[in-house]
This record gives structure tokens, C-alpha cells and sequence, in this order.
């Protein structure tokens, strides 16, 4: 199925943990909505990506947030509601293609009609997907399932219609919705969908929150570092540029001795002569 087990959906109240008190520790309580909400994701998440260690990842990404945001989800008046909305998010996120495990298509369902509705399911865009998944499958009703993909009730109806038609034509049989929620449920049973142990999730969690804590640590050392050498290397005044040179326009321009005359020419050799023939240079006198 692909609602929590049972119908304990509709009292909103999460089974508590066996041979706990009371009162719940935190990793008691999570635990408890892990193993109430765990296996109904996986299928949900394999109905959106047509994927099962996506739709593993997805549910186990979303708990490690859960787990995270722990207080402010324990507090919140849908606990599982709160984790579905995260694991179709990441279920959906489009960076995915990117990544290389992801790039090459899941052997499909071995049942032809299993494939036949995947394929129209993957055909359709996510949000139309995912509404359908949330109404037809899940089984919340209209205003719900809009509030959980943040758009209109109005938007949400012409996504479900437009989703319903698409499956009613490539699937005529799937035109009844009871039908379409019975197929549904055989679909996303099809396969490997056990979900991991609550306590690796939490631990996994941890050793997220702890790399991203040291990463952190690390780069604002690096950024105090680069700031101190900045401040110790950079000039204490300010310095002015040296302004570009530029063409002074009004000045004669040089012009190149021309041949001498003879007055010229005899001062020359006067001069010559005079300068071979001077006084002595002073030389100071030993006493």
C-alpha cells in the first residue's frame, strides 16, 4: 500500500516504539515515525523516479533531515507529513541527471502492464506526477494534496485531470480511480522496497551534520587566515597612481647644430689652444 499500514493515517497519531515509557526519548520517537512512515515513502518515492535506490535514498535523506530539524518536527502537527513532503523533493530535485549512477535507466518491471504504467507515469511532468501520486495513491484530498506541492487548489485539479487523462489513454482500463489506486499500490510493491534500520539513518545523519560542521570550521580558518595576511601585507597609506604621460603641444622643436662659420671655427681653435696651453693645475705643497 502506499499509505502508513492500516488506516492509522487518518487519526494523525504515529504508533509509539515498543517497550518505551510514557514518555519518548527523541531517538525513541523517531524511530517510531521511521518504522510507521519508512516503508510507504520508499514506494512513493519509487513511483516518482521509476527508481529503487533513489526512492531508498530519498526516504533516507529526507529522515537524516527529519533528524536534523528534530525539534521543529516533533512539534509539528504532521509529523509524517512533514518527512513526505522532504523525500518527494529529493525524490524529484533535478540534479539528479547529473549524477552518474542515475544516468542509465532501472531494468523495468517484469509484468508488462507494471511497465506500461510506469512508462505513462514517467512520462508525465513532476508535478502532474507527483500530484497524482499524492491523490490517487496516498489518498489525500484535494486541498491537501495542493498545500503539499505549494500550488493552487485550482492548479492542482487541472494537474490531476490533465494526469488522469494521459493514464486513461495510454491505459483505458486505469479510467476508474479506484482502479488507478489498486494499480498504483501493485506497482510500487514490485520488487525491493525494505527501508534501512532507523538507528543507521540517525547515525548517518550524525556523520553528515559532523563533516559539514568541521567543513565549515575549516573554511572560516582558511578566510581568517587570508583576511590577517591581507591586513599585514597591505599598505598603511594611500598611494597615488602615476598619471599617464601626455604630449605638451606649443614647444619649438629641437634643431640640430648647422655648420660653423668662420668667426665659429677660429673661436674653436682658440679655445683648443688655449686649454693645452693654460696655467698649471695647483698640486698642494709636502711640508
Amino acid at each position: 500500500m502506499l499509505r502508513p499500514s492500516g488506516r492509522e493515517r487518518a487519526s494523525r497519531v504515529v504508533p509509539a516504539a515498543r517497550g518505551a515509557g510514557p514518555y519518548l526519548t527523541p531517538a525513541q520517537a523517531f524511530d517510531a515515525l521511521y518504522a510507521y512512515c519508512a516503508p510507504a515513502l520508499v514506494r512513493q518515492a519509487y513511483l516518482l523516479t521509476g527508481r529503487r535506490d533513489l526512492a531508498h535514498e530519498s526516504v533516507e535523506r529526507a529522515f537524516q533531515r527529519a533528524w536534523d530539524h528534530w525539534p521543529e518536527v516533533a512539534r509539528d502537527p504532521d509529523p509524517a507529513g512533514w518527512v513526505r513532503a522532504a523525500a518527494h523533493d529529493w525524490a524529484l530535485s533535478p540534479w539528479h541527471r547529473l549524477r552518474r549512477r542515475y544516468r542509465h535507466p532501472e531494468p523495468p518491471p517484469p509484468e508488462e502492464d507494471d511497465r506500461a504504467l510506469l512508462d505513462a507515469l514517467l512520462s508525465l511532468p513532476p508535478s502532474y506526477r507527483r500530484a497524482l501520486v499524492l491523490y490517487d495513491g496516498v489518498g489525500l484530498d484535494l486541498p491537501e494534496t495542493a498545500a503539499e506541492t505549494e500550488a493552487s487548489t485550482r492548479a492542482t485539479a487541472g494537474r490531476l485531470t490533465h494526469a488522469r487523462e494521459v493514464l486513461a489513454e495510454r491505459l483505458p482500463e486505469l479510467a476508474d480511480p479506484g482502479e488507478l489506486h489498486d494499480r498504483l499500490a501493485e506497482l510500487a510493491s514490485t520488487g525491493r522496497t525494505r527501508a534501512a534500520e532507523p538507528a543507521a539513518v540517525r547515525g548517518g545523519g550524525e556523520r553528515r551534520a559532523r563533516l559539514w560542521t568541521r567543513t565549515a570550521a575549516a573554511v572560516t580558518v582558511v578566510l581568517i587566515g587570508s583576511t590577517a595576511m591581507t591586513l599585514s601585507t597591505a599598505p598603511t597609506h594611500y598611494v597615488p597612481p602615476v598619471p599617464p604621460g601626455e604630449t605638451v603641444r606649443g614647444v619649438p622643436p629641437r634643431v640640430a647644430p648647422g655648420p660653423l662659420s668662420d668667426k665659429q671655427r677660429e673661436l674653436r681653435d682658440h679655445l683648443r689652444e688655449a686649454l693645452l696651453d693654460g696655467p698649471e693645475r695647483l698640486s698642494p705643497q709636502a711640508r
